[in-house]
């Protein structure tokens, strides 16, 4: 099934992004949280990317079929440009097909020591015109970045690279994550008046740790809202407090995009249940 039909089918799209294991020792205990998470209904679940074999750790192609195969849930497999090309990407894609997975999101990935940069993808969008040519069925997915992707001069270039990957066979989109939902609802604004059409997932990360704090907020980019940074203030050195009042964050921010009419919401939720539920049960109301 490709998930862009799910877009179609109903009001806002819930999922969920999950990460392969570094450690294939770690492999049953991520089988048993997302055993767990299934029972969620989320309406498919990314699986970031992850070589695997000799690289160690469990790649993606593994966990998506785990998702696919063993729990009936719709994976969305993460493709990357770095350190990939035309043959490792055809052959990726075969061992998908394989295993029944069926949609994948195409992303440029961080530039790293370990990953040079491809000859044959130098953007997501060349990714994507590659995939599609080799498999004009597959569910094809984009990255989009609300307060604009760091590397981009201004709004409009964001938003014509969002039309070259419109044009490459972009079926939907999922959002960089962000704490702002004004952000979010100036950018789809900006999108729908350049006629892009795609439906668009909101990317939404819990932060519930104070190790999350620096690395999450650094890697991302994203600008803090006073009412965030309120937050952490208060209850940065308050390991419950800050569990608390993130969860609520998260919520109360799902409410929002949700009653905005957001196609859907997408959960970055670092392979944690308790974290994925307590999000849920604070939304499910409204996903039903």
């Amino acid at each position: 099934m490709k998930i862009s039909e799910l877009y179609r089918q109903k009001s806002c799209v819930f999922s969920i992004e999950c990460f392969p294991p570094k450690q294939t020792a770690n492999f049953e205990k991520l089988k048993t949280t997302l055993s767990s998470m299934a029972e969620l209904s989320p309406d498919f679940i990314s699986v970031t990317y992850g070589a695997g074999g000799s690289a160690g750790g469990v790649s993606t192609v593994e966990l998506a079929s785990f998702l696919k195969n063993e729990l009936h849930i719709e994976p969305l497999a993460h493709l990357i440009c770095m350190g990939s090309d035309k043959t490792s990407a055809k052959e990726t894609l075969a061992q998908l097909s394989k295993e029944n997975v069926h949609n994948v999101l195409a992303l440029r990935g961080d530039v790293t020591p370990l990953r040079p940069r491809s000859a044959d993808f130098a953007h997501a969008s060349d990714l994507m015109f590659y995939l599609r040519f080799l498999s004009p069925e597959l569910g094809l997915a984009g990255a989009c970045y609300p307060e604009g992707h760091p590397e981009s001069d201004t709004p409009a270039f964001d938003i014509e690279a969002l039309r070259i990957k419109q044009a490459a066979g972009a079926d939907h989109l999922i959002t960089q994550l962000f704490f702002d939902n004004a952000k979010f609802y100036r950018f789809l604004n900006r999108m729908r008046k350049a006629d892009l059409s795609l439906p668009v997932s909101a990317g939404v990360m819990p932060i519930v740790k104070k190790s999350q704090i620096e690395r999450t907020i650094a890697l991302s980019s994203a600008s803090l809202p006073s009412e965030f940074t309120k937050m952490i203030a208060r209850y940065q050195d308050d390991e419950q407090g800050l569990w608390d009042a993130g969860i609520d964050y998260a919520v109360n921010q799902i409410r929002d995009l949700i009653e905005g009419g957001a196609d859907g919401v997408h959960l970055y939720a670092m392979n944690n249940f308790e974290v994925a539920k307590s999000v849920y049960d604070g939304i499910s109301d409204l996903l039903s």
